[in-house]
């Protein structure tokens, strides 16, 4: 079509140098004549299926499920150990053991104070009764040169189970050492 409409203007503002316009008509007949005036039919949609969304009341899968409602919805086998889903939770419980190293104590009147140091070299200070690590872990005792942790582990029935572990003293320049 551009060809055709292009040997048109060319044959329009020749017309008026030459008297003779023959050889251009008969190539535009020839254009015509080779140009296929017809359109490929558009493809056949498949028609559109309506779905109808009824769980209005339920969450809705775009939205981040909360841990604390997760948890409660657990079921829990009576007399099992299980940790509280209520209780909130503190900024060492971000962090797993392997990434959280004890540096040292601080004390005052009777109370000693383990320094711990998470793997965003943020320095905490935390004692007995405090929680850290991903699996609910609680701080039993805290001495000189190492920190009692037990943790609860999820057995997969519905229990926990308890797990105690020692974070040992490091100095500066040395790996921590974990013993379960």
């Amino acid at each position: 079509m551009k060809k055709l409409a292009l040997l048109i203007v060319i044959a329009v503002g020749s017309t008026g140098c030459f008297d003779d316009t023959s050889d251009l008509r008969t190539h535009i007949a020839k254009v015509q004549a080779n140009t296929p005036n017809t359109i490929e039919p558009m493809p056949v949609m498949s028609a559109f299926d309506h779905f109808d969304y009824s769980a209005h009341s339920l969450r809705s899968p775009f939205d981040k499920p909360q841990a604390e409602a997760i948890q409660q919805k657990i079921q829990q086998m009576s007399g099992c150990l299980s940790p509280d889903p209520r209780r909130r939770k503190q900024p060492l419980e971000t962090f797993s053991l392997s990434n959280l190293t004890m540096r040292g104590t601080l004390g005052e009147q009777g109370i000693i104070w383990a320094l711990v140091e998470a793997s965003d070299t943020t320095l905490h200070r935390v004692a007995i009764g405090s929680y850290l690590g991903l699996n609910n872990g609680r701080i039993t005792a805290v001495s000189q040169q190492k920190v009692h942790v037990t943790e609860l582990i999820s057995d997969g029935a519905g229990c926990w189970v308890e797990r105690d572990t020692v974070i040992k003293m490091v100095k500066s320049g040395t790996e921590s050492q974990r013993k379960s």
